[in-house]
């Protein structure tokens, strides 16, 4: 698969980025992100982000960014990355997510790094790195 110049932004940095609340780091890697134009995400982060999107402001932000942002294929090599990776990190004594699972496996088959601020997303990162070791 061609490299994409991207940045996967996981679904937790997306939150703290979009949230009033949110963390100040973590709002600013993302908008730099977005200003460089290599702010990405997939197809199941925008499901989530849909899936918490309160009241019209949110759903008018979230309308917004579809416009604006990359959006990269999960592709059924995504897919089995996805598998293989559960299955990684199982035997390595971790369960996870199956959504940061197609996340983690969408950044690894597209060859960009991931954006977050999320303990599964760095379990992942940490099993495939020993893997490759």
């Amino acid at each position: 698969m061609e490299k994409i110049k991207a940045v996967l932004i996981d679904t937790s940095s997306w939150i703290e980025a979009l949230r009033v609340s949110g963390r100040n780091d973590v709002r600013e890697r993302v908008l730099n992100l977005m200003l460089d134009g290599s702010a990405a995400w997939c197809d199941i982060i925008a499901v989530e982000l849909w899936n918490g999107a309160k009241g019209e402001y949110e759903k008018k932000k979230l309308k917004e960014l579809e416009k604006e942002i990359i959006c990269l294929e999960t592709s059924s090599e995504v897919w089995q990355t996805a598998k293989e990776l559960a299955r990684e990190c199982r035997k390595a004594g971790y369960t996870v997510p199956t959504a940061d699972l197609v996340i983690a496996a969408c950044a690894f088959t597209h060859k960009v790094q991931i954006e977050h601020c999320d303990e599964h997303i760095e379990k992942i990162i940490t099993v495939r790195n020993q893997k490759t070791i």
